[in-house]
């Protein structure tokens, strides 16, 4: 059983040494579920990307804003759980921050947003 606080801790202090500023961990991947844990230093953007069919971004440190189109989409704290957009965003770290990210992969038939 994985421990997000001690992930979260760990995955931090790597963020904040990488030369790219950043740290992940798959920490669950069950069928279409994957759950993942990324640290991002201040001022780190997850640069565009597609959206999976489902998709949820929990804070468990820092704030990060979620930009589609060019536009803030919405901002979150620690704590606050946010289903995320249908369409292809960024996510840029507001502080040193740690996102647990939950998707749901593609299903029969279903294929991800662009």
């Amino acid at each position: 059983m994985a421990n997000l606080r001690e992930l979260a801790e760990s995955h931090l202090a790597a963020a904040r040494t990488d030369k790219h500023g950043r740290s992940a961990l798959l920490i669950a991947n069950d069928g279409p579920l994957r759950q993942t844990v990324i640290a991002l230093r201040e001022g780190i953007e997850l640069a565009e990307h597609n959206s999976p069919p489902a998709s949820s971004l929990q804070v468990l440190v820092g704030r990060v804003r979620v930009v589609v189109d060019d536009e803030p989409h919405g901002e979150f704290g620690e704590g606050e759980l946010w289903i995320l957009t249908h369409e292809r965003h960024s996510v840029l770290a507001l502080a040193d921050s740690v996102f647990l990210l939950t998707t749901v992969t593609n299903q029969q038939g279903q294929d991800s947003y662009t």
